[in-house]
């Protein structure tokens, strides 16, 4: 009859094999899969806009020139008043759409800008 090896020692020694290799594997992974996550489904300021106002309005044209339904508002910076932002607007493929927001007192628009959503 055949007596049991015992398997201790390359048992040891394929543990430190995997416990030295492990955290190489984790952080090889770690980085590419953040970069994944970072990136989102649809990119920042995907829309081509122009903004103008007239002193108390602030008005947000924007064209989609993508293949995917974007939305996007007018944001308003007032001066000595509470900012504010227009409605938002959905936009297919192809379509433009203006969104408008207005300073109610202070000194009027300081900044227009929009955000895609």
């Amino acid at each position: 009859m055949n007596k049991p090896r015992c398997l201790t020692g390359l048992a040891l020694k394929l543990a430190a094999v995997a416990a030295a290799t492990l955290p190489a594997l984790v952080v090889a992974v770690a980085p590419g899969a953040a970069a994944v996550q970072q990136v989102p489904v649809a990119a920042a300021n995907v829309l081509n806009c122009t903004t103008d106002t007239d002193g108390y309005w602030g008005h947000a044209h924007c064209t989609n020139n993508t293949g995917v339904v974007t939305a996007f508002r007018v944001t308003v910076v007032c001066g000595e008043w509470p900012d504010t932002s227009g409605q938002w607007k959905t936009l297919k493929p192809g379509g433009s759409d203006v969104s408008s927001a207005r300073c109610f007192g202070g000194t009027g628009v300081g900044s227009v800008g929009w955000e895609e959503g």
